[in-house]
């Protein structure tokens, strides 16, 4: 039964992730240049937009083995050697996301907007907003996390003072 269950839902990702591609593909208005290309790419190396996705095929084959393991825990050894190996077979595809990501940025800038945002990635100024953009994000969002936790002491303590006026203890 988990068998059926696990190639359904395997099939609707496939389905859904087919669709959101095949979506992508004819929204595209036309093909983009080969420079075009070719700087987009570059953009996203310069970026390091494939520190991000690198994570995705061990996310993935983590959760397939994941699976597997809950419907029969038995096969731990055999399912973490497969794991590996598979980690290492489907590596090399975070390429296809990472050409994918260039063609977003083809399909939102023109050639001379890419030449130029690589102009100023490759500046001084450029270099020091890649170092520095990472640790300002991580910062906003512990700052984020902090307010929130805050607000949210704020609104149950209102919360609370509202509903005992209505003769609730909460």
């Amino acid at each position: 039964m988990f068998g059926c269950t696990i190639a359904s839902t395997a099939r609707a990702v496939l389905l859904g992730i087919g669709l959101a591609l095949s979506a992508s593909v004819a929204g595209a208005q036309q093909q983009p240049s080969a420079a075009s290309m070719a700087m987009a790419k570059e953009l996203v190396t310069i970026k390091g937009v494939k520190t991000l996705f690198d994570p995705l095929v061990v996310g993935v084959v983590e959760k397939a083995k994941g699976i597997f393991l809950q419907t029969n825990p038995m096969l731990s050894k055999d399912l973490n050697e497969v794991a590996a190996k598979l980690r290492a077979d489907f590596a090399p595809r975070t390429a296809e996301v990472l050409a994918e990501a260039a063609r977003l940025y083809t399909a939102r800038l023109t050639e001379q907007e890419l030449k130029d945002t690589l102009a100023f990635y490759k500046s001084p100024l450029g270099q020091k907003l890649l170092v520095q953009e990472p640790q300002i994000a991580n910062e906003s969002l512990r700052t984020a996390a902090a307010w929130a936790d805050r607000l949210s002491g704020e609104v149950i303590d209102k919360m609370r003072a509202e509903m005992k006026k209505r003769g609730h203890e909460i």
